[in-house]
């Protein structure tokens, strides 16, 4: 599995994420990225990846939705987000990072539209059931195992020889 990171997103909390033109990335996360609620953030929500293909497919359905909309911190091309695990593990940039669990969607998100809570992610999900039809569409968390720095344009890979939880 093989893409590209198309934009970094920052914010001082809260949604949108506006884009940068790299990022430092620590145990924590993006350094200069903020938090609003204690549930989002820490070493194991250091990160959140959303497919940029999803977006697009967001905004041609008619959410009102665009690149760092959803507060994620990486969004990528070319990574099919219905494969994505918890356990997998990407390179990108400098950067090593283990995905950990699918992203539950808060009511901050209803800014973009009753219903789209509904419309990205399930029950299923929550179970983690990698059937639901929702699968990695509000996006997917991940710790660091090894910072450094990411451009947007930089290759991300999923590291062979990993095998994913569930």
């Amino acid at each position: 599995m093989r893409g590209r990171v198309i934009q970094i997103n920052i914010s001082r909390g809260g949604l949108p994420k506006t884009p940068v033109a790299c990022a430092e990335i620590g145990p924590l996360g993006i350094l200069g990225d903020e938090h609003r609620h204690k549930s989002h953030g820490g070493p194991d929500k250091a990160l959140l990846l959303i497919a940029g293909e999803f977006v697009d497919a967001l905004c041609a359905e008619g959410w009102p939705v665009f690149y760092g909309a959803l507060g994620e911190n990486l969004t990528t091309r070319g990574l099919d987000h219905r494969a994505w695990r918890p356990g997998q593990r990407f390179r990108t940039g400098t950067v090593l990072f283990e995905l950990t669990t699918p992203r539950g969607p808060c009511a901050n998100l209803n800014v973009y539209g009753e219903g789209i809570q509904k419309r990205i992610h399930d029950q299923r999900v929550r179970d983690l059931d990698p059937a639901s039809l929702h699968w990695g569409e509000s996006g997917f968390y991940a710790r660091i195992l090894e910072p450094g720095i990411v451009f947007p344009n930089d290759i991300i890979e999923a590291i062979e020889g990993v095998d994913p939880v569930v």
